[in-house]
């Protein structure tokens, strides 16, 4: 039956996938949740220019697929995009662990900084071609089952009903979630096993793990080559949006466009493609083609202007909701820098012989995650449902406006028990035996509400840059997912750097991120960060009630956040 056949679970190219994206996760994050406490203990960095690193590194990771992407869906083909990145990736993370090595074996313990941040960088180039490539060519495989489905409807003569596309919308959030599943699945192994061997058993052995964990991820990606469906890009225009724009551009430098519309059916196709529209099957193209060449060649670099200048103005719409989610990118940021050295500045014991690592808190930010992730999907949706009368339950903008509003509920936790512990720590230095540092399980709350955030947030971001973005520009909807990431890593190591100058100039007690915890000011810092995000989430909110979305998925505007 065919109702039955589209309800089927995910194909084994997309399962295969996200198991893939799984491994990518467990291997970056054994090297980035910790890599603060590598750069103080062992480079020896003070705390600001630690997190300063970390948070330009994690910048650069995320904004490189906005620079990639453009080239990867006008030129690349995925397949072999994803195999040149992850290889790249891996030869990194050699680097990486052959600093760590070389560092453990000189006798000055001193490690070059230069080979360091150049191992770095060649994880963050791999990571930033890899991540939107290997989403994209999961959404391919999507893409495939999804018209398969709508093959078989019209072989029996279907019209689409509202309950086809019910499932089809539902097999769309089931690829997201279980790929969102597999990155936490991954994450939550990285920052709990590579945290707790990077601190027991030392650091070579610590980037040797991922190191071998990408190696693993190459050869399950080749063994996946029979199960792949190869998206056909083709050499025609409207398969390269951004070729198009670029040509465009170098018409308007040389007075002439290089570009030919052969036909009426080539530029619907691509006004359709703008509009995030199925393209349509025209039966008689062919007969159209001939009387329409001439009429269209006269006028083919103003249409052809006219259709990269939507494809602008389809960034540029999206522009007012990408820069608000900024600061909850900021927010997101904290757990592995400050949070992570709020706990080592904590008490860490377990029994008399073991003490956690502060990185493995992170662990609970993924466990909420996959814990709260089947009770969001099975109790609070079917309750939206039935309360708001949507079929999705709540929309995307409203699922992002309710993580952005845990985020600012989570930092402002942050600041209370960082001022409680500020005060315990200089009520020590008066009566050192009357009293204990504050345990680090009071930062649990602040982990847990930023995994709950993260379950509206980034799952609706994800959903909703690849609604809002033409088909053939995928692999640039994901890389805008993740440039905010990499824009909010790039604010916050901003902020730190002028706030970090600021605070010195009025003296040393001054300085908000001191190397002594008991003198860093945190507290004020955190405090900040929730009034930045205040306000930017009151911005959302007006921007949300004016924004229409071009996806006919989500038609209904967003103005339940407010």
């Amino acid at each position: 039956m065919a109702g039955g056949d589209k309800r089927r679970g995910l194909s084994k190219s997309c399962a295969l996938l996200i198991v893939i994206a799984g491994i990518e996760r467990y291997a970056f994050k054994g090297v980035a949740s910790n890599l603060v406490t590598y750069l103080t203990d062992v480079v020896k960095m003070s705390n600001s220019r630690a997190a300063t690193t970390v948070n330009t590194w994690s910048g650069f990771t995320f904004m490189l697929p906005l620079f990639s992407a453009p080239f990867a869906d006008s030129y690349g083909d995925r397949f072999f995009t994803i195999l040149a990145s992850s290889s790249l990736y891996f030869v990194g993370l050699v680097g990486l662990t052959l600093t760590a090595f070389a560092g453990s074996r000189s006798t000055t313990k001193t490690i070059s900084i230069f080979f360091l941040y150049t191992s770095l960088s060649l994880v963050a180039l791999g990571l930033g071609v890899l991540n939107p490539s290997l989403q994209a060519f999961g959404a391919d495989q999507l893409d495939h089952d999804l018209d398969h489905d709508h093959e078989q409807d019209h072989e029996q003569d279907q019209e689409p009903s509202s309950e086809n596309k019910e499932v089809k919308s539902d097999r769309k959030s089931q690829f997201f979630q279980w790929w969102y599943f597999g990155v936490c699945a991954g994450s939550l192994l990285g920052v709990t096993v590579m945290s707790y061997i990077q601190d027991t058993f030392g650091w070579v052995l610590g980037f040797a793990i991922p190191t071998g964990s990408m190696l693993l991820l190459i050869f399950l990606f080749l063994c996946g080559c029979g199960v792949y469906v190869y998206a056909d890009q083709g050499s025609d225009l409207k398969s390269r949006p951004f070729q198009r724009i670029f040509d465009t551009i170098k018409g308007v430098v040389t007075r002439r466009s290089k570009i030919t519309l052969e036909n009426n059916h080539d530029l619907n196709a691509m006004e359709l493609e703008l509009q995030g529209k199925p393209l349509c099957n025209c039966s008689n193209t062919e007969a159209t083609s001939t009387t329409t060449t001439k009429s269209l060649a006269g006028d083919e670099s103003s249409k052809t202007g006219f259709s990269s200048l939507k494809t602008v103005k389809l960034f540029l719409r999206l522009l007012p909701i990408w820069t608000m989610l900024l600061m909850f990118a900021v927010i997101f940021q904290q757990p592995a820098t400050f949070f992570t050295k709020q706990g080592m500045a904590m008490k860490r014991n377990i029994g008399p012989n073991f003490k956690i690592p502060p990185a493995t808190l992170q662990s609970t930010i993924t466990l909420s995650i996959i814990l709260l992730m089947p009770l969001y999907d099975k109790v609070l949706i079917p309750m939206a449902k039935k309360i708001s009368k949507n079929e999705k339950g709540i929309t995307v903008m409203t699922r992002m406006g309710i993580g952005m509003f845990l985020s600012i509920i989570a930092i402002v936790i942050a600041a209370l028990v960082e001022r409680k512990r500020l005060k315990i720590s200089k009520e020590m230095k008066t009566s050192p035996n009357s009293l204990e540092p504050l345990s680090i399980f009071w930062l649990l709350p602040q982990y847990i509400l930023l995994g709950i955030s993260d379950i509206f947030t980034v799952v609706g971001m994800q959903e909703f840059f690849y609604s809002e973005v033409p088909v053939r520009m995928r692999t640039m909807g994901f890389a805008l997912y993740t440039s905010v990431f990499g824009v909010g890593s790039f604010v916050s190591a901003a902020l730190i750097s002028v706030i970090e100058t600021y605070t010195k100039s009025r003296g040393g007690e001054h300085n908000w991120f001191a190397d002594d915890m008991s003198e860093a000011r945190l507290d004020n810092y955190y405090w900040l960060l929730a009034l930045t995000s205040a306000i930017s989430f009151l911005m959302y909110i007006v921007i949300c009630k004016y924004f229409k979305s071009s996806s006919h998925e989500d038609d209904d505007r967003c103005d339940e956040t407010s």
